[in-house]
């Protein structure tokens, strides 16, 4: 009761929360660019050429990002590990396209959100952020958004999709989910303690080489017989955009916020899209379509409004500004361990006067230690003597 009494809806409310809604929605209306091309592609011009689609995003970003990188000595240190996580992205987002050849969209919305709970293990595990029940409760409430999502789709008869093999579809999906999750922590830790051009650069790099190898040998036939025109060019040239900018802002959102609070906001890409086909595909409209939006919203509302500390930060250390911090980083960054840093790399950051400062203490405090000894020791001896 006493804690209601205090409530302050200005607290909650605050203008970061308005800021990192409106960026989630932005990066959702993103996502519902990119699945209005690709359904334009698949459905009017029998265009089906997902590692296209993605080579052109990766494309983009490795000759805006990478080319920053050129000076630096990324490559020879942690190379490997951008390796591994442009592999990861890039096969996230091939498996969950995958997916809709072999099982309907309902089990692809109910399933793709087996993210958000690998986010929260791989969060607390890897970034040690310590989650609080209303979090658990937010993300409760978004989950509900979902199923109305999902109760809308079934009562207006847009259950589409294949059904050939649900099993493997079902089983891509999962696996879709757990690679973008591993794929978003890694992305968080490098945002806000690395640089976002360091990773936008090198998964674009390494995103690139490896969407053409599987493009090369998945689909070439596909790509071949693509009939080109300016109407499919267009679309192409509207999805890898849309790809581009989610990629290139998605970081940003990150910094702020979290890689969960952002997969939250996502949740109502699905609806936006929706909205989107009432117009161009004629889908049938339900109103728990609205209620799903609010639904997710309040959710993604009740997550942000209290603050998910670090393991580090309840601890409550130190740091200072490093002279060779890179673009994007924090002024006091999260401590977390190095998944994607040099081997051997420290986690604190200290400058020198501060580790003179540390000595100075020990010194003077080993100087009190000995003294108070040498007082004990007299005392000691002359209470004998007294027996």
């Amino acid at each position: 009761m006493a804690r209601i009494s205090k409530f302050n809806i200005k607290e909650v409310f605050t203008w970061q929360l308005a800021k990192t809604l409106a960026m989630g929605q932005g990066l959702a209306g993103l996502i519902c660019g990119t699945a209005i091309s690709s359904q334009y592609l698949a459905t009017h011009f029998h265009v089906n050429t997902p590692m296209l689609q993605s080579f052109l995003n990766y494309a983009l970003l490795c000759a805006t990002y990478s080319t920053m990188l050129l000076c630096r000595k990324i490559l020879r240190s942690r190379w490997w590990k951008y390796l591994l996580l442009g592999l990861v992205d890039v096969e996230a987002n091939y498996a969950v396209v995958k997916a809709y050849q072999y099982t309907n969209l309902t089990s692809v919305q109910l399933l793709d959100c087996f993210v958000l709970p690998v986010l929260i293990l791989l969060s607390w595990w890897i970034l040690k952020t310590r989650y609080r029940p209303v979090h658990y409760v937010a993300v409760c409430i978004c989950l509900l958004g979902v199923g109305a999502m999902v109760g809308a789709d079934l009562l207006a008869g847009r259950d589409q999709g294949s059904t050939s093999n649900i099993l493997l579809g079902d089983g891509l999906v999962l696996l879709s989910a757990t690679l973008y999750a591993v794929s978003n922590v890694c992305q968080e830790y490098t945002v806000k303690n690395l640089s976002r051009v360091e990773f936008l650069g090198m998964v674009g790099l390494f995103g690139t080489v490896i969407s053409t190898i599987q493009m090369v040998i998945l689909e070439r036939g596909d790509v071949g017989a693509i009939q080109w025109s300016w109407q499919v060019g267009l679309l192409f040239s509207a999805y890898a955009l849309c790809m581009f900018a989610l990629y290139s802002c998605m970081p940003i959102v990150i910094r702020l916020s979290s890689a969960t609070s952002v997969n939250l906001s996502l949740l109502t890409a699905d609806l936006f899209s929706l909205f989107c086909g009432i117009f161009l595909f004629q889908y049938n409209f339900s109103g728990l379509y609205l209620v799903s939006l609010v639904v997710v919203l309040v959710g993604f509302v009740a997550f942000n409004a209290v603050p998910t500390p670090t393991l580090q930060t309840q601890q409550a250390p130190t740091f200072s500004p490093s002279s060779s911090c890179e673009e994007g980083c924090y002024d006091n960054p999260v401590v977390t361990p190095d998944i994607t840093g040099d081997e051997g790399g420290s986690a604190s950051i200290t400058t020198k006067e501060e580790q003179d400062e540390e000595e100075d203490d020990e010194e003077k405090h080993g100087g009190w230690e000995e003294e108070d000894k040498r007082t004990d020791d007299q005392k000691a001896v002359g209470f004998s003597t007294k027996l």
